[in-house]
């Protein structure tokens, strides 16, 4: 929200609001103490009060800073936020997962308030944080040590065992092949026309791994094999037309139910918003605001876009659904007017 009138200032002050901290301050005639607009102290009168840009502009009138809101230190958010984040370099930088009691021993909280605000402020667990860090080591080690034992343990995980459950939604092969980048693994894909263009279906012997929109059937198929570049793209056979049909029925009935293997994936945090827009039913819509609401993390709408452009299966996680806050369709990664037609299409048959 934009602090840009006396009523909008006013609100937030009477309110309390923590998000207005650092976007102005006020000060208190009758008192000559200035605060920050989330302070908790006694609410002023609204006659006795005005307003400032800066501490400065403030302590320039001749207002003192308020003992209790602190406005010219860190604030209470800003505190805690700093926590945080010292909390996920510490995850970073261990060599195995840290202990609860250890993270919020660190930054002097209780295990309970520092995991709520963890989940809170970062969109995942600390428990999804360490894991979804861990996997990403090990598939860089994967390419850099010499042996897979070596990058399981590089890595962090404590045996073999720990590495394949825990990637089994990351990896669409074995870590063996991905140190090859995905090389001897076969990805079989297909190609359809449907009344949104071309698309190109991909899988892996555990499930479809891409479904992509084009307007040129010719460059389709390079979209997948940059993913894998070591691997062997095959067009498929008869038997891959069954899918392709699947596929194609899910994109002409968007109210019908996906049966189909999936191999999803993505970091812990993209999962997170995926589960939220596979939830939006057809025919209605979230903005990318709400999503990061549901999510628990309302500051992380640019990274709920994020996750949204880097989804590789278009209408089964219907990414189209989500929209600007104003109402726009916004930007979609297989283009604006598909995005619209897809939505249009959605409308008229709920």
């Amino acid at each position: 929200m934009m602090y840009d009138s006396d009523e909008r200032r006013w609100h937030a002050v009477a309110n309390r609001e923590k998000a207005a901290d650092g976007s102005f301050y006020y000060g208190v005639i009758t008192t000559g103490v200035f605060c920050r607009p989330g302070c908790s102290s006694r609410l002023p009168n609204r006659a006795n009060v005005e307003y400032f840009a800066s501490c400065k502009e403030a302590q320039s009138a001749g207002y003192r800073a308020c003992r209790k809101c602190n406005p010219t230190g860190n604030s209470k958010n800003e505190q805690n936020e700093q926590k945080i984040i010292q909390a996920c370099r510490d995850i970073e930088q261990s060599d195995r997962p840290p202990k609860l009691k250890d993270l919020a021993d660190a930054v002097g909280m209780s295990p309970y308030h520092f995991h709520r605000l963890f989940t809170n402020l970062v969109g995942v667990t600390p428990k999804k944080y360490a894991s979804g860090h861990q996997a990403r080591r090990f598939k860089d080690s994967l390419k850099a040590s010499e042996s897979i034992t070596d990058a399981i343990y590089n890595a962090g995980f404590s045996s073999s065992s720990g590495v394949y459950s825990r990637n089994r939604d990351r990896l669409a092969m074995k870590p063996g092949d991905y140190r090859a980048g995905g090389a001897g693994i076969t990805l079989h894909y297909g190609l359809a026309e449907c009344e949104f263009g071309w698309l190109i279906v991909a899988a892996t012997d555990r499930g479809v791994c891409a479904i992509e929109f084009g307007d040129d059937p010719a460059l389709l198929p390079q979209q997948v094999q940059d993913r894998f570049p070591g691997a062997h793209l095959q067009h498929a056979g008869s038997d891959f037309v069954r899918l392709l049909r699947e596929v194609v029925r899910l994109i002409n009935t968007p109210h019908s139910s996906c049966t189909l293997p999936l191999d999803i994936q993505g970091t812990a945090f993209q999962q997170q918003v995926w589960d939220v827009l596979r939830q939006i039913k057809p025919g209605e819509t979230l903005s990318y605001t709400e999503v990061a609401r549901r999510i628990g993390n309302p500051k992380a709408v640019r990274a709920v876009a994020s996750a949204c452009a880097a989804n590789k299966l278009a209408v089964v996680i219907p990414c189209h659904r989500v929209i600007s806050k104003d109402g726009r369709p916004g930007g979609y990664r297989w283009g604006a007017e598909r995005k619209r037609r897809l939505l249009d299409q959605e409308r008229e048959e709920a």
